[in-house]
């Protein structure tokens, strides 16, 4: 995580922007009486946003827990594309 005062962003605005959007960074703006601000760039938060969604509910972080848990012990199987078309 990047960090600058607001003096700073505000002379380099362009660049601090490019640099959160290009490098997938996020950026902490200090201002006076700790009121600070967090820049990222619309993915990062729109991904955020979704894993927050996703994970929000007891019933689905439990699901994904478990598909986690049998993924790492080997418990799966790979299809092609034509099987799962032929499975709908």
């Amino acid at each position: 995580m990047l960090a600058t005062n607001y003096t700073h962003l505000r002379e380099n605005m362009k660049s601090c922007m490019d640099k959160i959007t290009d490098d997938c960074e996020t950026m902490i703006i200090t201002r006076k009486n700790n009121k600070n601000v967090v820049m990222m760039s619309e993915e990062a938060y729109n991904n955020l946003m979704e894993n927050l969604y996703v994970t929000g509910s007891r019933a689905n972080y439990d699901w994904l827990m478990e598909s986690k848990s049998q993924l790492e012990k080997g418990n799966y199987s790979a299809h092609t594309l034509s099987e799962v078309a032929d499975n709908e």
